[in-house]
């Protein structure tokens, strides 16, 4: 379960606040010294991060508590999930043409002898240009199945090992109530320490239009989500 309380002191809750990763660079994990086993042990460690408003002042501290997985096991588990989120967005549909379906080639080009050439039955062979292909690639699903826990156990990973770089920022959709200004979202992007030209992550359970076309032109790989559930 993902739990993110602040003092009691600021009356900032985690469903009025949004998540920033200022560096998407997950740190390298462990290797696994033994080979991965299908029990898994989950650790639940809390990170502090600071609270900060709009304007960049810090104004508090809020507590990310995770489930996470054990060094030991966390960089299967955590490769397991994106090899499976890639291979699931691979179509599938790249085809090719084999001798036997390319169009022509039915006459025999030359007689078998007495033109001392190589001896050929078609013209689509795969050894001349316009012929079929040699173990090309058909149409196929590349879906692999992963569970949900691990799936689940893998984000919470993920995002417990960024900890050191992430921050919370109080709710400032009411800035942007009037109308729409990259200028001013680059601004703040700059006041909370995020470089407009370098990847950053923006976790908010809810976006409204203005901000997103207020990020959407900035030349950077921003990522929005609108829900986040690590449930258990």
């Amino acid at each position: 379960m993902c739990s993110l309380t602040t003092p009691a002191s600021t009356s900032l809750s985690f469903f009025s606040s949004s998540i920033f990763f200022n560096n998407t660079k997950i740190p390298k994990l462990h290797s696994p010294s033994k080979p991965f086993s299908h029990s898994l042990s989950v650790a639940c460690k809390a990170a502090t991060l600071p609270l900060l408003s709009f304007s960049g002042d810090k104004i508090g501290e809020a507590q990310l508590d995770l489930r996470a997985a054990p060094p030991d096991t966390a960089r299967a588990v955590v490769h397991r999930a994106i090899i499976t989120d890639l291979q699931n967005k691979r179509r599938g549909t790249a085809s090719t043409l084999t001798r036997a379906e390319v169009r022509g080639g039915g006459r025999k080009p030359y007689p078998q002898k007495k033109t001392g050439r190589a001896r050929r039955g078609s013209n689509r062979t795969p050894l001349r240009p316009g012929g079929g292909v040699i173990f090309g690639p058909k149409p196929r699903d590349w879906s692999i199945k992963i569970n949900r826990k691990e799936k689940r156990l893998a984000i919470s990973t993920a995002m417990a090992s960024a900890a050191v770089n992430t921050f919370v920022v109080e709710d400032f959709a009411e800035e942007f109530q009037g109308k729409p200004k990259t200028k001013e979202f680059i601004a703040a992007m700059k006041r909370w320490g995020l470089d407009p030209k370098e990847k950053a992550m923006f976790l908010m359970m809810e976006v409204p239009e203005n901000v997103v076309l207020s990020s959407r032109n900035i030349g950077t790989d921003l990522k929005q989500t609108r829900r986040i559930v690590l449930m258990w």
